[in-house]
């Protein structure tokens, strides 16, 4: 921290907690409630500078700079100067519309993000009215008494008053990976920073407690911010819709100069060709697709959060649906996580009650929160009696182990315990005894039972803080066994899971063969456990081969967990990871979709993109299928203008240079938009059949061009077969045939969508009312205001019954082959 970017003129870490009180204006027993409250009112939340509010005008423009918006803008200018008032507002109209609807909506969508993510918001543990308690870490003040533990994510600039075995992890801050310790006293330099903590870095191991010197945007932490500030990188999701934007525009493009160029050279009005151009242009242009994305995602967020799954990133809702491996940690997803201690045994592998005394007492004292230590304390309650706490080790990740220095029966004692293998490799013991002892450790992981090992020494001088030098010529004293069995769901989640074309797959850090077990318990593919021994062996590319068919992993380091996500991403899978320890960050954050439970670490929760209200694979299971079905509702808009709206442009377009007449006016072709845009209001409201949930879902412009390549057509040769009928057969004028094809066009346009909503038969799966009501509205519009005074202003004229009877005739017609057609169209699509 010796080059720390803020308070560069100010170094707090270089004054005692007595000048920092003073300056502050409090004491080293906390704050009042009433004075915090007065302090987070002058200083404000600690937080960065609140993202910038965008206003009314500027998000008008940022979409009038969409390639969709601007074709729509320059046909609107293009009418409004050619002298067509009535195209020009339609244009305005079905532009404004479009705009101010999204507008609104993502306005929803980010007050009702901002909603769920307050119900997650992180809390940070401060001293108020005399007794600590949990907060918000936004209401932290400068002035508060701050305590923070192994998890946790440093919510302020503070100084260090007391602190136990504590480290912290600076890499956001310095780059530095190693953990940085941390304790109280005088600084022993200038540039020395042991004595604070600084906001955003990872509390690794132990306790402290200090005075919060600095929040929010004056931390150092929140100067790097907002110096670095940088936009949020695009979603894949939102790539893949942006490049579909610009396909269509430059499709638009292309036909709008083709139609232009062949009417001007076969002689036809130069204006009337350059307004019936611009009316094409919009009538190709999918404008509602930012609207309906937007109101979609946000739907499916809502929803998704009453089935416990709150989305921190909207874009997250599709990357859940496309999600093709699930993998896990098992504690608490896959078992109940209500571990209890099952045996004790000494040395000799005898039931003997000493090792889980001994290991309660180093949990007690040492103030260890995980769930292992938590029950030694249920099993041994009255261990720590009479022992005191003199020193200690925090357990250390990368070591696997702790170790506890206590005084009290038998005067000092270094207890230490953790993971066989590392514990075992401190006592003094010969390798056959060694051998003996994981022997035993596997048969107990055969019995399901997960084991720490215990070893003590006689502590001789004075006691002090443990160095890892002291973990020396141990006794060991035996090992405690727990029992963690399977949720009685996880079985049937995992195989709904399997059922839906998504893969589990257990990452641990518990013994191979306890994860071998559970994994055959719960269904699993349980022929093999690779463990991280075996990992730290695999090139990447040999990783990425063994990931294929292997389902279980056991005694991971982190490294190894995001090593195995990205090993599962260079083989195609999209790949999900739930987690909810400082040890998973790096996995969640290298995952293409991070799930994380309420409740886990500080560190666990930011990583992750969603997080599970409650730690079960049921809940993950309902969140895939909103995802899904938030992702099916989006495609439905985008099939329909790949596939009837496109062919009915491209029919029109042809027809013009064929005809010796415009097949319809361009205020017919705006109004015919406008009400198609009105019908799909209803889209982001509709049900999705189970058919469409059944499998991952994931953008594919080459499906999309495949099923338009098949109903598209469909939709033009009925336009074609309308065009013969109407001419030849009805002998109908101008007037007449721009009047009964607006008819037809908007009733093949509005009904296809009962059609193509889903894969299976229309009548087996009801849209929802919203999009019924939205549809058949619009649809009666259509019908209704060509025989109306409203109908004359554009152009249209009341057809003979005869003439209607052949338009519905064609559109019944038109809507059976579109059925029969259907699961060609899908299943062409599926191929891709």
């Amino acid at each position: 921290m010796s080059d720390s970017p803020a308070h560069a003129d100010n170094h707090f870490w270089r004054l005692s907690p007595d000048q920092l009180c003073k300056r502050l204006g409090c004491g080293l027993t906390g704050l009042a409630a009433a004075d915090a409250s007065g302090r987070l009112a002058r200083c404000g939340p600690n937080s960065d500078a609140a993202p910038r509010t965008e206003g009314a005008m500027h998000a008008v423009l940022r979409r009038l700079l969409e390639p969709l918006s601007l074709i729509l803008l320059v046909a609107g200018i293009v009418s409004m100067l050619t002298g067509d008032e009535i195209g020009g507002l339609i244009i305005v109209l079905i532009l404004t519309l479009s705009i101010g609807l999204d507008t609104i909506q993502e306005g929803h969508a980010i007050r009702a993000a901002d909603v769920l993510r307050r119900s997650v918001a992180l809390k940070a543990e401060v001293k108020r009215d005399g007794a600590f308690g949990q907060v918000d870490v936004e209401q932290v003040v400068p002035g508060d008494i701050l305590r923070v533990r192994a998890g946790d994510i440093i919510p302020a600039d503070a100084l260090i008053l007391q602190s136990t075995a504590f480290t912290a992890g600076e890499a956001a801050l310095t780059g530095e990976p190693y953990p940085v310790q941390k304790r109280a006293g005088q600084c022993a330099g200038p540039d020395d920073t042991s004595n604070a903590l600084f906001r955003g870095a990872v509390a690794q191991t132990g306790e402290a407690i200090a005075l919060v010197v600095y929040t929010g945007r004056d931390t150092v932490f929140g100067a790097a911010a907002s110096a670095l500030a940088e936009a949020q990188t695009p979603s894949p999701f939102e790539r893949d819709l942006r490049e579909f934007g610009l396909v269509v525009a430059r499709a638009t493009l292309a036909l709008v100069l083709v139609v232009l160029t062949v009417r001007v050279v076969f002689g036809r009005p130069v204006m009337d060709s350059l307004l019936f151009a611009v009316a094409l242009a919009v009538g190709l242009t999918p404008e509602l697709l930012p609207m309906i994305t937007t109101v979609t995602l946000s739907r499916g967020a809502l929803r998704m959060a009453g089935r416990k799954v709150i989305v921190k990133r909207l874009a997250a809702i599709h990357d859940l649906g496309a999600m093709t491996v699930l993998c896990t940690d098992k504690t608490g997803t896959l078992t109940s996580a209500e571990i209890t201690l099952a045996r004790s045994l000494d040395a000799a592998g005898k039931d003997d009650a000493r090792a889980a005394r001994l290991g309660a007492i180093a949990a007690k004292l040492g103030g260890d929160r995980g769930s292992l230590d938590a029950a030694l304390v249920a099993g041994q309650s009255n261990a720590a009696q009479g022992w005191t706490l003199a020193g200690r080790q925090a357990f250390d990740f990368s070591r696997r182990l702790g170790s506890v220095l206590a005084t009290g029966p038998e005067g000092a004692l270094l207890i230490v315990k953790g993971a066989p293998e590392a514990v075992l490799e401190l006592c003094a013991m010969d390798d056959g005894a060694r051998t003996r002892a994981i022997a035993r450790v596997h048969e107990l992981a055969s019995e399901g039972l997960r084991s720490i090992a215990v070893a003590s020494r006689p502590w001789t001088g004075a006691t002090r803080e443990v160095e890892t030098a002291d973990e020396t010529d141990l006794v060991f004293e035996g090992f405690c066994a727990f029992a963690d069995p399977p949720k009685p769901t996880a079985a049937a989640a995992i195989a709904r899971l399997a059922a839906t074309g998504i893969t589990l797959k257990i990452l641990s850090g518990d013994d191979p063969v306890v994860v071998k077990r559970l994994a055959g318990l719960v269904g699993l593919n349980a022929d093999r456990v690779l463990s991280g021994a075996d990992i730290a062996e695999l090139s990447d590319e040999a990783l990425a081969v063994q990931v294929q068919s292997t389902d279980a992993y056991g005694r991971l380091a982190p490294d190894q967990k995001s090593r195995i996500v990205k090993a599962l991403q260079a083989g195609g899978a999209v790949v999900g990871f739930l987690g909810d320890g400082i040890n998973d960050a790096p996995a969640l954050k290298a995952a293409d979709i991070g799930l994380s439970v309420e409740g886990a670490t500080g560190v666990a929760q930011a990583a992750a993109d969603i997080i599970l209200l409650a730690p079960d694979l049921e809940v993950v299971a309902d969140g895939v299928e909103e995802g899904r079905r938030t992702f099916a509702n989006i495609m439905k808009y985008v099939r329909m203008g790949a596939s009837s709206n496109f062919g009915n442009m491209l029919s029109m377009a042809i027809a013009s240079m064929a005809l010796p007449f415009l097949p319809m006016l361009p205020t017919q072709i705006l109004l015919n938009n406008l009400l198609y845009d009105l019908s799909e209001l209803g889209i982001p409201f509709d049900q999705v059949s189970r058919a469409a949930t059944a499998q991952p879902q994931v953008w594919s412009m080459t499906r999309l061009v495949r099923f338009a390549a098949i109903m598209g057509p469909l939709s033009s040769v009925f336009d074609f077969l309308t065009f013969g009928a109407l001419i030849m057969l009805f002998q109908a004028s101008p007037e007449e045939f721009r009047t009964a094809w607006f008819i037809e066009s908007m009733a093949t346009q509005i009904l296809v969508i009962f059609i193509i909503r889903n894969n299976g038969r229309p009548w087996r799966n009801w849209p929802d009312p919203v999009l019924s009501a939205s549809s058949l509205v619009a649809l009666l519009v259509a019908m209704v205001v060509p025989f109306t005074p409203v109908g004359a202003w554009f152009g249209f004229v009341t057809p003979p019954p005869i003439m209607m009877a052949g338009i519905a005739l064609l559109v019944v017609v038109y809507l059976a082959c579109a059925e029969l057609l259907k699961p060609f169209a899908i299943r062409a699509g599926l191929k891709g």
